[in-house]
Protein backbone atom coordinates (compact mmCIF):
# COMPACT_ATOMS: atom_id res chain seq x y z
CA UNK A 1 0.00 0.00 0.00
CA UNK A 2 1.92 2.78 -1.18
CA UNK A 3 -1.17 5.13 0.17
CA UNK A 4 0.45 4.88 3.95
CA UNK A 5 3.68 6.27 2.46
CA UNK A 6 3.31 10.19 2.60
CA UNK A 7 4.54 11.17 -1.49
CA UNK A 8 7.62 13.25 -1.45
CA UNK A 9 9.16 15.40 -3.51
CA UNK A 10 12.65 17.33 -3.59
CA UNK A 11 14.03 19.91 -5.40
CA UNK A 12 17.92 19.81 -5.87
CA UNK A 13 18.88 23.46 -7.29
CA UNK A 14 22.42 22.29 -7.55
CA UNK A 15 25.06 25.19 -8.09
CA UNK A 16 22.31 27.22 -9.63
CA UNK A 17 20.88 30.30 -8.58
CA UNK A 18 21.25 33.75 -7.48
CA UNK A 19 19.15 35.88 -4.92
CA UNK A 20 17.30 37.34 -8.06
CA UNK A 21 16.32 33.37 -9.54
CA UNK A 22 15.65 32.01 -6.19
CA UNK A 23 13.10 35.11 -5.82
CA UNK A 24 11.35 33.87 -8.79
CA UNK A 25 11.47 30.12 -7.78
CA UNK A 26 9.78 31.33 -4.66
CA UNK A 27 7.06 32.99 -7.05
CA UNK A 28 6.06 30.05 -8.84
CA UNK A 29 5.81 27.68 -5.72
CA UNK A 30 4.11 30.34 -3.42
CA UNK A 31 1.58 30.69 -6.28
CA UNK A 32 1.19 27.22 -6.66
CA UNK A 33 -1.06 25.15 -6.77
CA UNK A 34 0.67 22.64 -4.34
CA UNK A 35 -0.80 19.35 -3.64
CA UNK A 36 -1.18 19.72 0.22
CA UNK A 37 -0.75 15.78 0.35
CA UNK A 38 3.52 16.02 -1.35
CA UNK A 39 5.72 16.78 0.85
CA UNK A 40 8.45 19.23 -0.87
CA UNK A 41 12.03 20.12 -0.08
CA UNK A 42 14.05 22.80 -2.22
CA UNK A 43 17.67 21.50 -2.07
CA UNK A 44 19.91 25.08 -1.80
CA UNK A 45 23.32 26.26 -2.40
CA UNK A 46 25.05 26.46 0.96
CA UNK A 47 25.21 30.67 0.52
CA UNK A 48 21.50 31.20 0.21
CA UNK A 49 20.02 28.40 2.57
CA UNK A 50 19.75 31.26 5.37
CA UNK A 51 17.82 33.22 2.52
CA UNK A 52 15.70 30.70 1.01
CA UNK A 53 14.16 29.75 4.14
CA UNK A 54 13.40 33.04 5.19
CA UNK A 55 11.39 33.71 1.59
CA UNK A 56 10.04 30.08 0.97
CA UNK A 57 6.69 29.68 3.26
CA UNK A 58 6.89 27.30 6.35
CA UNK A 59 5.34 24.36 4.18
CA UNK A 60 7.96 23.80 2.18
CA UNK A 61 11.02 22.28 3.82
CA UNK A 62 14.78 23.35 2.82
CA UNK A 63 17.66 21.30 2.58
CA UNK A 64 21.51 21.62 2.36
CA UNK A 65 23.53 19.97 -0.81
CA UNK A 66 25.81 18.26 1.36
CA UNK A 67 27.45 18.26 4.98
CA UNK A 68 30.32 16.79 7.02
CA UNK A 69 30.30 14.22 8.99
CA UNK A 70 31.38 16.30 12.43
CA UNK A 71 29.99 19.23 13.89
CA UNK A 72 32.67 21.94 13.67
CA UNK A 73 36.41 22.24 13.37
CA UNK A 74 39.48 23.11 10.84
CA UNK A 75 37.46 21.66 7.63
CA UNK A 76 37.69 24.87 5.36
CA UNK A 77 34.71 24.64 3.37
CA UNK A 78 32.45 22.67 4.87
CA UNK A 79 29.10 22.93 6.67
CA UNK A 80 27.86 21.35 9.94
CA UNK A 81 24.83 19.73 10.40
CA UNK A 82 24.15 21.71 13.61
CA UNK A 83 25.14 24.97 11.20
CA UNK A 84 22.44 23.60 8.82
CA UNK A 85 19.83 23.60 11.87
CA UNK A 86 20.68 26.78 13.45
CA UNK A 87 19.82 28.97 9.84
CA UNK A 88 16.50 27.12 10.38
CA UNK A 89 16.83 24.36 7.80
CA UNK A 90 16.03 20.89 8.35
CA UNK A 91 17.45 18.70 5.26
CA UNK A 92 20.39 16.96 3.81
CA UNK A 93 20.80 15.48 0.49
CA UNK A 94 23.93 13.27 0.96
CA UNK A 95 25.91 10.97 -1.37
CA UNK A 96 23.96 12.46 -4.27
CA UNK A 97 25.92 11.18 -7.66
CA UNK A 98 27.92 14.19 -8.00
CA UNK A 99 29.51 13.79 -4.52
CA UNK A 100 30.37 10.39 -5.47
CA UNK A 101 31.36 10.63 -8.79
CA UNK A 102 32.97 14.56 -9.74
CA UNK A 103 34.03 14.64 -6.11
CA UNK A 104 35.03 11.13 -5.12
CA UNK A 105 33.16 10.88 -2.24
CA UNK A 106 33.43 6.95 -0.72
CA UNK A 107 30.64 5.24 0.49
CA UNK A 108 32.11 4.96 3.59
CA UNK A 109 32.29 8.93 4.26
CA UNK A 110 28.87 9.19 2.78
CA UNK A 111 27.31 6.44 5.64
CA UNK A 112 29.52 8.63 8.43
CA UNK A 113 27.94 12.39 7.30
CA UNK A 114 24.42 10.21 7.31
CA UNK A 115 24.68 8.82 11.05
CA UNK A 116 26.23 12.34 12.03
CA UNK A 117 23.88 14.39 10.38
CA UNK A 118 20.97 11.54 11.89
CA UNK A 119 22.26 12.16 15.16
CA UNK A 120 22.48 15.75 15.10
CA UNK A 121 18.17 15.68 14.23
CA UNK A 122 18.67 16.31 10.89
CA UNK A 123 16.21 14.59 7.93
CA UNK A 124 18.72 13.12 5.43
CA UNK A 125 18.25 12.22 1.76
CA UNK A 126 21.05 9.79 1.03
CA UNK A 127 21.30 9.31 -2.51
CA UNK A 128 22.29 5.62 -4.08
CA UNK A 129 22.43 4.72 -8.05
CA UNK A 130 24.30 2.64 -10.87
CA UNK A 131 26.62 4.20 -13.57
CA UNK A 132 25.68 3.02 -17.42
CA UNK A 133 28.53 0.91 -17.59
CA UNK A 134 27.67 -1.01 -14.39
CA UNK A 135 23.77 -0.94 -15.59
CA UNK A 136 24.97 -2.53 -18.91
CA UNK A 137 27.38 -4.89 -17.05
CA UNK A 138 23.97 -6.52 -15.52
CA UNK A 139 25.57 -4.77 -11.80
CA UNK A 140 22.71 -2.92 -10.93
CA UNK A 141 21.64 -4.35 -7.57
CA UNK A 142 24.98 -4.98 -6.74
CA UNK A 143 26.01 -1.67 -6.92
CA UNK A 144 23.04 0.23 -5.33
CA UNK A 145 23.07 -2.74 -2.27
CA UNK A 146 26.25 -2.45 -1.90
CA UNK A 147 25.69 1.55 -1.33
CA UNK A 148 22.26 1.21 0.60
CA UNK A 149 24.18 -1.18 2.91
CA UNK A 150 27.09 1.05 3.63
CA UNK A 151 24.61 3.69 4.83
CA UNK A 152 21.83 1.22 6.39
CA UNK A 153 24.66 0.19 8.83
CA UNK A 154 25.18 3.50 10.21
CA UNK A 155 21.19 4.42 10.48
CA UNK A 156 19.86 4.17 14.26
CA UNK A 157 16.87 1.79 14.12
CA UNK A 158 15.29 4.83 16.06
CA UNK A 159 16.10 7.40 13.28
CA UNK A 160 14.55 5.53 9.89
CA UNK A 161 11.38 8.44 9.92
CA UNK A 162 14.29 11.10 9.27
CA UNK A 163 15.15 9.09 5.90
CA UNK A 164 13.88 9.41 2.21
CA UNK A 165 16.29 7.28 0.57
CA UNK A 166 16.54 8.54 -3.41
CA UNK A 167 17.32 6.13 -6.15
CA UNK A 168 19.14 8.24 -8.96
CA UNK A 169 20.57 6.13 -11.88
CA UNK A 170 23.82 7.92 -12.98
CA UNK A 171 23.37 6.93 -16.91
CA UNK A 172 20.13 8.89 -16.13
CA UNK A 173 20.65 12.40 -14.51
CA UNK A 174 20.92 15.48 -16.79
CA UNK A 175 21.57 13.15 -19.85
CA UNK A 176 17.77 13.53 -21.22
CA UNK A 177 17.66 9.36 -20.86
CA UNK A 178 15.05 8.33 -17.64
CA UNK A 179 14.98 4.82 -16.61
CA UNK A 180 10.97 3.72 -17.67
CA UNK A 181 8.79 3.85 -14.97
CA UNK A 182 8.93 0.15 -15.00
CA UNK A 183 13.17 0.12 -14.57
CA UNK A 184 12.31 2.33 -11.78
CA UNK A 185 9.72 0.26 -10.40
CA UNK A 186 12.14 -3.09 -10.50
CA UNK A 187 15.22 -1.54 -8.43
CA UNK A 188 12.74 0.58 -6.58
CA UNK A 189 10.85 -3.12 -5.59
CA UNK A 190 14.25 -4.68 -4.98
CA UNK A 191 15.27 -2.05 -2.54
CA UNK A 192 12.25 -2.35 -0.43
CA UNK A 193 13.21 -6.28 -0.87
CA UNK A 194 16.41 -5.72 0.16
CA UNK A 195 15.35 -3.35 3.39
CA UNK A 196 12.72 -6.08 4.31
CA UNK A 197 15.36 -8.51 4.98
CA UNK A 198 17.91 -6.12 5.61
CA UNK A 199 16.47 -4.09 8.34
CA UNK A 200 12.66 -4.70 8.80
CA UNK A 201 9.40 -5.16 7.34
CA UNK A 202 8.03 -2.02 9.44
CA UNK A 203 11.09 0.03 7.90
CA UNK A 204 10.55 -1.16 4.37
CA UNK A 205 7.06 -0.18 4.10
CA UNK A 206 6.87 3.05 5.74
CA UNK A 207 10.28 4.39 4.27
CA UNK A 208 10.07 6.39 1.04
CA UNK A 209 11.95 5.76 -1.73
CA UNK A 210 11.66 8.22 -4.38
CA UNK A 211 13.44 8.23 -8.31
CA UNK A 212 16.08 10.92 -9.36
CA UNK A 213 16.78 11.01 -13.07
CA UNK A 214 15.57 13.30 -15.58
CA UNK A 215 11.98 13.80 -14.07
CA UNK A 216 10.05 15.84 -16.09
CA UNK A 217 5.94 17.16 -16.41
CA UNK A 218 5.95 14.71 -18.93
CA UNK A 219 6.72 11.52 -17.06
CA UNK A 220 6.64 12.09 -13.47
CA UNK A 221 2.42 11.38 -13.03
CA UNK A 222 3.51 7.33 -15.17
CA UNK A 223 6.06 7.54 -12.66
CA UNK A 224 4.12 8.27 -9.41
CA UNK A 225 1.42 5.30 -10.06
CA UNK A 226 4.28 2.80 -9.65
CA UNK A 227 3.12 1.57 -6.28
CA UNK A 228 7.35 1.30 -4.85
CA UNK A 229 7.95 5.11 -5.98
CA UNK A 230 7.51 7.41 -3.14
CA UNK A 231 8.11 10.65 -5.19
CA UNK A 232 11.22 11.92 -7.05
CA UNK A 233 14.38 14.28 -6.69
CA UNK A 234 14.37 16.46 -9.46
CA UNK A 235 17.33 18.74 -10.86
CA UNK A 236 17.51 21.26 -13.37
CA UNK A 237 13.04 20.89 -13.48
CA UNK A 238 12.81 22.00 -10.51
CA UNK A 239 13.95 25.40 -11.61
CA UNK A 240 11.28 25.81 -13.77
CA UNK A 241 7.41 26.88 -13.34
CA UNK A 242 6.89 23.42 -14.57
CA UNK A 243 8.01 22.00 -11.12
CA UNK A 244 4.45 22.23 -10.01
CA UNK A 245 2.87 19.54 -12.36
CA UNK A 246 6.32 17.38 -10.73
CA UNK A 247 4.97 17.88 -7.05
CA UNK A 248 1.46 17.22 -8.15
CA UNK A 249 2.13 14.24 -9.82
CA UNK A 250 0.28 11.86 -7.67
CA UNK A 251 -2.96 13.94 -7.31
Amino acid sequence: MASSRKFFVGGNWKMNGNKKDIDGIINFLTAGPLDTNTELVCGVPSCYLEYARQKLPGSIGVAAQNCYKVAKGAFTGEISPAMIKDIGAEWVILGHSERRNVFGEPDTLIAEKVNHALSEGLKVIPCIGEKLEEREAGKTEEVVFSQLKAIVDKIPIDKWDHVVIAYEPVWAIGTGKTATPQQAQEVHSKLRQWLSENVSAEVAQKTRIIYGGSVTAENCRELAKEIDIDGSLVGGASLKPDFIHIVNASQ
